[in-house]
């Protein structure tokens, strides 16, 4: 083989390769969102965050909601008729409060009916987009997580305990975030009932508000189906199959040994190994 066609190898290898392959994974996914839609007769939106890997030095990078994320969002909603219902598959560990707060107002003002679709977990942000909608499908074993501002690195509310458990005078500056601290929580139990109040009686809408937004848990505790309905939240299971098949479709990047294993097998309607 001659150095030159060598050379080609590698350079498809290395850069072509990669490219072509993310260009086929966008086809099959929107493909999959197309059957979706015929499927549910619906504008189907898919935010999904998976880690990301670069093509050439196989860095990974991992995803949240942005503003980018709002703005297209913002934008399917608004090509979409007002008597079209849209469905909303989400898949997030959170993001911008702003970029998330902005879907989350655009989702709710849709005229036709609107459904956030949970395969696996919506957290801190995409909790606050699922609030928005008319309806929140989620998987059975799915989980969304509370609301409460983060000032930083610390949770605003444990800023307030720390003010309220603390005898002596502070510095000017830690009273400044104590302040910054009271309005993040207000703004955001305010904005969260506003969200809930014509889903739910204003009572049940102003407790659900202030349970999500004052810190009750950490940022990161996993809010089940079960503990959901305790809150008085409803949903609904019944994920559409092709749901799981999009999310096949974001493949999670592997190194040289995956850390799962298992062999899928067919059921019969019995619940009986086909086999």
């Amino acid at each position: 083989m001659s150095f030159d066609f060598l050379f080609f190898i590698f350079f498809f290898l290395i850069f072509l390769y990669p490219e072509m392959m993310m260009r086929y994974r966008i086809m099959r996914r929107l493909r999959c969102i197309r059957e979706l839609e015929k499927e549910r007769k619906s504008r189907v939106i898919a935010m999904i965050h998976r880690q990301e890997v670069l093509s050439l030095f196989g860095i990974p990078i991992y995803r949240y909601i942005t503003i980018e994320d709002s703005e297209e969002i913002l934008r399917a909603i608004r090509l979409t008729p007002d008597d079209m219902p849209i469905d909303l598959i989400i898949h997030t560990p959170g993001g911008i409060a702003l970029a998330a707060e902005q879907i989350a107002l655009a989702l709710k003002e849709h005229k036709a009916k609107t459904t956030v679709i949970i395969p696996h977990y919506a957290m801190s942000g995409g909790t606050l987009i699922a609030l928005a909608a008319d309806e929140i499908i989620m998987d059975k074993n799915a989980v969304l997580g509370p609301v409460d501002p983060q000032l930083g690195q610390y949770p605003a509310a444990s800023i307030l305990e720390s003010y309220y458990k603390k005898g002596e005078k502070l510095n000017d500056e830690t009273l400044i975030l104590v302040d910054i601290a009271q309005k993040a929580i207000k703004q955001m139990e305010d904005f969260v009932y506003n969200l809930l109040k014509d889903k739910y009686e204003e009572e049940k809408a102003k407790k659900l508000a202030k349970i999500l937004t004052e810190g009750r848990w950490t940022h990161d505790y996993p809010l089940t189906v079960k503990k959901l309905k305790e809150l008085g939240i409803e949903i609904n299971t019944n994920v559409p199959k092709k749901v799981y098949k999009l999310l096949e479709l974001y493949p999670q990047p592997m190194g040289s040994k995956p850390s799962v294993y298992y062999i899928p097998v067919p059921y019969n309607k019995k619940g009986n190994n086909d086999s």
